[in-house]
C-alpha cells in the first residue's frame, strides 16, 4: 500500500513538471508595433474669439422725439445714404422758424446801427458831436454784428438738429433688428438712443486674448526670430467644429498686457465674401505657433501613465518587450510628441498592452497607424 502511494506521488510530480515545461514552451506571440519615423510637426494653439464686422456702426437718435417712420427691412442689406428712420420734425421746424425770426431782427438792428454810425461819422469829423458819441455808435454797430452772427449760429444749430430727425445709413452693409418701433419716444435714456447697427461684413474681425506666456512664445517665434520669414497663419474653427474655408491675417496686437487678467488682445481679419460669418459669433482661432523638426510621434494609446510618470512598451533587437520611461510633449490630435525616452526606428507596441510584460519574447508585426491628424 505504501509503495502504491509513493508511486502515485512520484507520478503527479513528474506530470506537474511536464506541464510546467509545456507552459514555458509556448511559442512567442505576434504583437502589433509601429515603427517610429521622425517628422516635421507644426504646433498649433487655439483661442476663443468673438466676431465683429469690419465696421459696426451704431445708428443713434441724436435728438429727442417720437419715432414716426422706419424705412428698411430688419436684417436686410442697406446702402450708404439710405434713409432708415424719421423722428417727428414739427418741434424742430418751429425752432428753425423762431431762429429765422431772430436773424431777421438782428439784421434790422444791424441796419439801424449801421445807419446811425454813418450819420455820426461826418458830424464827428467837424466836431459837431463828441468823440464819445462816435465811439458809442461804433460800439453799437459792432454789437449788432455780433448779435446777427449769434442769431445765424443759433439758426444753423436749429437746422442741424432738424436734420438729425432723419437718420441715414453711414455705410453699405447689413442692418440688424430695430430697437425702437414707430410711435416710441427715442433719444433720451431710458428710451432707446442706439436704434440699430449697420455692419460691413465683407471682411470680419475676430478678437481674442493670449496669456502673457502664450504671447511671449509667439513673440519669440515670430517677432524676435530673424530667421522666420513666414507669417503666423490664422484659421477659424466655428462653433459646430467645422473649419472656415478662408485663412486670416494678423490685424493688430494691443499695446499692453491687461494687469487684471494677465492677457493681451489680438485681432485677426478674415475674408467673408458671401456673408457667411456674422458679428457676435464665437469661434476658435487656430494659430501655428512653431515647427518642431524631426519630432518623435507615438500614438496616444501606446502611452501609459501612472502617478504622473509616462511609459511605452517597445520591442528591442532581441524581439523582447522592454519598458521605457518617456517625457511627453504636446498632444497633436491622436498622437503624442515624445521628448525623451525613445529614438527613431524604435518599435513601439500599439495593441495588447494589457497582455504583455517586460522580458516577454514576441513576434513584432510592423503596422501603419492610421492617424486622424493631418500633418
Amino acid at each position: 500500500m505504501k509503495n502504491s502511494i509513493l508511486i502515485l506521488v512520484v507520478s503527479l510530480f513528474v506530470f506537474s513538471s511536464c506541464k510546467e515545461k509545456e507552459v514555458k514552451a509556448i511559442p512567442p506571440q505576434p504583437i502589433k508595433v509601429v515603427q517610429i519615423v521622425p517628422k516635421s510637426v507644426p504646433i498649433f494653439n487655439e483661442f476663443v474669439g468673438q466676431v465683429y464686422g469690419e465696421k459696426d456702426i451704431p445708428i443713434r437718435a441724436r435728438v429727442e422725439g417720437f419715432l414716426e417712420e422706419i424705412h428698411f427691412e430688419e436684417g436686410s442689406r442697406v446702402k450708404k445714404g439710405q434713409l432708415l428712420y424719421v423722428i417727428d420734425s414739427d418741434p424742430f421746424i418751429e425752432k428753425v422758424a423762431a431762429e429765422q425770426s431772430m436773424v431777421a431782427q438782428a439784421k434790422t438792428l444791424l441796419a439801424q446801427k449801421e445807419s446811425d454810425l454813418q450819420r455820426v461819422k461826418p458830424l464827428a469829423a467837424i466836431d459837431a458831436v463828441s468823440k464819445r458819441d462816435l465811439d458809442m455808435a461804433q460800439a453799437e454797430r459792432d454789437a449788432a454784428i455780433s448779435s446777427l452772427n449769434a442769431a445765424k449760429a443759433n439758426l444753423n444749430f436749429a437746422n442741424i438738429n432738424m436734420s438729425y430727425t432723419k437718420m441715414y445709413s453711414p455705410i453699405n452693409g447689413v442692418i440688424g433688428r430695430t430697437l425702437a418701433r414707430e410711435g416710441e419716444f427715442v433719444g433720451k435714456d431710458p428710451n432707446p438712443v442706439i436704434l440699430n447697427t449697420v455692419s460691413d461684413i465683407k471682411t470680419i474681425r475676430v478678437q481674442f486674448f493670449l496669456s502673457e506666456n502664450e504671447y511671449l512664445l509667439m513673440a519669440r517665434e515670430y517677432i524676435n526670430n530673424p530667421k522666420r520669414t513666414d507669417k503666423p497663419s490664422f484659421e477659424l474653427i466655428l462653433s459646430d467644429g467645422s473649419l472656415y474655408k478662408h485663412q486670416g491675417e494678423m490685424d493688430f496686437i494691443d499695446r499692453n498686457i491687461d494687469e487684471k487678467t494677465g492677457s493681451i488682445l489680438l485681432q485677426a481679419t478674415f475674408p467673408n465674401p458671401d456673408g457667411f460669418i456674422r458679428p457676435g459669433q464665437f469661434a476658435r482661432v487656430k494659430i501655428k505657433v512653431k515647427n518642431i523638426e524631426a519630432a518623435i510621434l507615438v500614438p496616444q494609446k501606446s502611452v501609459t501613465e501612472l502617478q504622473g510618470l509616462y511609459s511605452v512598451f517597445i520591442v528591442n533587437s532581441e524581439n523582447k518587450i522592454e519598458t521605457k520611461q518617456v517625457e511627453v510633449g504636446e498632444k497633436i490630435g491622436d498622437l503624442w510628441i515624445i521628448k525623451k525616452g525613445v529614438n527613431a526606428k524604435d518599435k513601439v507596441v500599439i495593441e495588447g498592452l494589457q497582455k504583455i510584460r517586460s522580458g516577454m519574447e514576441v513576434i513584432p508585426e510592423v503596422t501603419e497607424f492610421k492617424s486622424q491628424t493631418n500633418l
